[in-house]
């Protein structure tokens, strides 16, 4: 905390915590997505980006990006913050939609997908007793009168889940015949690494997608960074940061080594701290949050146990819904 800042109260610290929850934290990773995101953008004669995908080879097709990371890495907000702040997607009027993100609908499919970006382009109600080619031509067919330059699938690898070969088949033409030809849009798929691991199997993809995958989180080279973010955070919020020396590393294990979940055990440990109306953000915080969220034993915390590293957090958790 600041020195000279005046006491908050508990209700003030919370209402810190929910600023801090709507505000956005830039990365280094968001760099590393803007680079991608620039080369799928045509450039007009100054040299200036433009909301028009850029076309590849003679056919006229655009190109895509699959950001693939395991749940809670934070790549949803990365890609969301990253188009709706580019300055080359910024629509001109109401009528112009330079990017659409929409989620994979359940149950998905083809039909459904393409019911889903119409929805969410604007285009008036869709009778789901048209036939998935019809539901695809008014895709295109929007997509060209709204200025649609890029499409965001997310949670991609849905589109693929444990189907047979010829769904997967199917989806992987429907996404490809979105880029080829007279109002050809860029793709950005987001999903975890089974989403890769499926869509890689068509040669098609390969050569039409760059693979953008997100590394991990490290209590090393990523100590730095962490230890800012909670500083910064614990003054917005009023108290003072906690001293613990090994609170990264706990932090980092305890998150599975995802940003996003990083950023969000943080925030929690602080609305604990905000509840109790501390002056001091303490690892007994993360404990508290951390615990009631995954639902473990006391023994099995990694905040409190002393041989935290060993505490096995793998995708499928013995306890609570950690794997998620």
């Amino acid at each position: 905390m600041t020195a000279g800042t005046a006491l908050l109260t508990s209700n003030e610290k919370l209402a810190a915590v929910e600023r801090l929850r709507d505000k956005y934290l830039s990365t280094p990773r968001d760099v590393q997505f803007r680079r991608y995101l620039d080369l799928l953008l045509q450039r007009d004669e100054q040299g200036r980006m433009i909301a028009k995908p850029r076309l590849h080879n003679k056919s006229g097709d655009a190109r895509g990006i699959a950001v693939v990371e395991p749940a809670g890495g934070g790549k949803t907000s990365l890609i969301h913050h990253g188009l709706k702040s580019h300055p080359a997607l910024q629509p001109r009027d109401a009528a112009h939609q330079p990017w659409l993100g929409v989620r994979v609908p359940s149950p998905a499919t083809a039909k459904s997908l393409g019911i889903e970006i119409l929805n969410a382009s604007g285009y008036p109600s869709v009778s789901r007793s048209q036939t998935e080619d019809d539901i695809m031509r008014k895709v295109r067919h929007h997509f060209k009168l709204r200025g649609t330059a890029v499409l965001w699938i997310d949670e991609a690898h849905d589109l693929f889940g444990a189907g047979s070969k010829f769904k997967v088949d199917v989806f992987l033409k429907t996404v490809r015949n979105l880029m080829q030809g007279d109002g050809a849009v860029s793709v950005v798929l987001s999903g975890v690494e089974s989403l890769w691991q499926i869509a890689s199997c068509d040669a098609q993809v390969t050569r039409r997608y760059w693979r953008l995958p997100l590394a991990d989180v490290s209590p090393h080279s990523d100590r730095k960074a962490l230890t800012k973010v909670i500083a910064t955070y614990s003054d917005a919020v009023g108290v003072r940061p906690p001293s613990n020396e090994d609170l990264i590393d706990r932090l980092v294990h305890a998150s599975r080594k995802r940003f996003g979940r990083c950023i969000e055990n943080i925030l929690a440990a602080l609305e604990a701290a905000a509840l109790d109306n501390a002056e001091e953000l303490t690892v007994n915080h993360f404990a508290e949050s951390w615990g009631m969220q995954e639902g473990c034993a006391v023994g099995q915390n990694v905040f409190l146990a002393r041989h935290w590293a060993k505490i096995d957090l793998g995708e499928t958790q013995l306890f609570g819904n950690g794997g998620r």
